[in-house]
């Protein structure tokens, strides 16, 4: 087996070696920051599969973007492959009959039969296994530039990119935060893994420095190769693009991908593959622009911290959809000289002609989704109403759960949130078309004068 030069971020898994999950409720600090570092900052439950997340925390900690995916299988199309066992690639295998399944570490040797893999969750734990080449699917390493492939110039990257900036605004550094400080929506971890260097109590100052006054040039790669790049973004149609690229700058990369297949109705296992991209093209871009944008507020109401940054996440949302409707009804125009306007500016006030109806192309469906010529509303039909509920179950479950031994996450507070929504929306639908009936029979009944009148 090959063995070039120590690879950074296997300085990073040995380090971890012997870490183990806690039995029973706990969970151990190191696991925890794993799922951090590799984007899941809302997991705290060692619990969870994670060993994508030992892969993708120690790339991103050796200086190297990983997948941001919870999923083993991501890392069948990261970086580049290679055809043999090297010290310090990754390798997939697979793991029973469920191609969605399977199972991810670096190579730390190899024999005839087998590959050896430093991985996490190897029975509960960081360690060295042996697992047959029988079930390898794949052997990748990164690129010494960056994991992300760089791209060529993209019309509709720079469209987008002025929108994203204008709603990250400036240098903050908000206790509240977890990102804790950022500039141009650049957090200062994101800044240093760009640089290559190490956050430390003796690196931190002048990083902090740096990033106040970080060039346009790198808040462009940056924006490029970890979120453009990654959401394939370049690959939706105009309108789209610029949501999915907002929300994967907001929500993180793995987090956009579930909000979107949560508009599109299909699984929602944070993978854009060919299922999420097929009913990506059938879909009406007008009608899932709305429907995505639902789903982010549905996201941020499930989030505990909405109390204190809702109002301006909602205000992020509402903007972020006006300019991707804009930008989506644009996608058609046609100046009179034939030129195409494939990549419209966001907030460009030129006029477009109207968007012709799409024949043939099935519309989405959605119980909030807006329609027209509705009578009004009864009060448990408001998305309003039930908005405020489900922030309401945010801000309470988290704090009383854990008096009665009941630990919630965001996720399991917005799924108990949506389904008691879906239940008593239901009933008002029906309570609604009784009282309908009720007062249609009531306004078609003969009237009959009182004697004496």
């Amino acid at each position: 087996m090959q063995q070039p030069i120590q690879q950074p971020w296997m300085d990073h898994a040995w380090a971890l070696y012997g870490a183990r999950e806690v039995r029973g409720s706990g969970s151990n600090p190191k696991v925890v920051d794993l799922y951090r570092d590799s984007g899941h900052r809302r997991i705290r439950d060692d619990g969870v599969p994670w060993c994508a997340a030992f892969v993708g925390a120690c790339l991103e900690r050796g200086g190297l973007d990983g997948t941001g995916s919870l999923m083993a299988r991501s890392y069948m199309r990261w970086g580049r492959a290679v055809s043999q066992a090297e010290y310090g690639a990754v390798a997939v295998f697979s793991r029973g009959g469920d191609p969605s399944k399977g199972h991810v570490g670096f190579v730390v040797g190899a024999d005839a039969k087998r590959i050896f893999l430093l991985g996490g969750n190897q029975s509960d734990a960081v360690n060295v296994r042996a697992y047959p080449k029988s079930r390898l699917l794949a052997f990748r390493l990164p690129s010494h530039t960056i994991a992300v492939k760089p791209v060529e110039a993209s019309p509709a990257f720079d469209a987008c990119l002025p929108h994203v900036l204008k709603m990250e605004g400036g240098y903050s550094n908000d206790p509240h935060d977890p990102g804790g400080p950022t500039n141009k929506g650049i957090t200062l971890a994101t800044f240093a893994r760009h640089r290559r260097i190490t956050v430390t109590d003796r690196t931190r100052s002048k990083l902090v420095r740096d990033l106040k006054v970080i060039p346009d040039a790198v808040v462009r790669d940056i924006y490029r190769d970890r979120y453009w790049v990654p959401a394939r973004a370049d690959d939706m149609p105009l309108g789209v693009d610029l949501m999915h690229f907002d929300a994967s700058v907001n929500h993180g990369r793995f987090g956009a991908a579930k909000l979107l297949q949560d508009a599109l109705g299909v699984t929602r296992d944070g993978e854009i593959g060919p299922i999420t991209m097929a009913a990506l093209k059938a879909a009406n871009p007008d009608h899932l622009i709305r429907l995505y944008a639902e789903a982010r507020r549905r996201r941020y109401r499930a989030l505990h911290h909405f109390w204190r940054f809702g109002r301006g996440w909602l205000r992020r949302t509402d903007r972020t959809e006006a300019a991707a409707l804009k930008r989506s009804e644009a996608a058609v125009a046609r100046p009179a000289d034939g030129r195409n306007l494939e990549s419209p500016a966001v907030g460009d006030t030129t006029s477009p002609t109207p968007k012709p109806a799409k024949s043939g192309v099935p519309k989405m469906t959605s119980p909030t989704a807006p329609t027209t010529g509705e009578p009004k509303k009864w009060w448990m039909q408001s998305i309003t109403l039930w908005g405020a509920f489900v922030t309401t179950l945010s801000t309470v479950l988290p704090i009383v759960g854990p008096l009665f031994g009941v630990q919630l996450s965001a996720d399991m507070i917005e799924q108990i949130g949506q389904h008691v929504i879906t239940v008593l929306q239901a009933l008002g639908g029906i309570s609604g078309v009784l009282m309908t009936v009720f007062g249609r029979v009531r306004a078609e009944t003969r009237l009959v004068s009182r004697s004496g009148s």
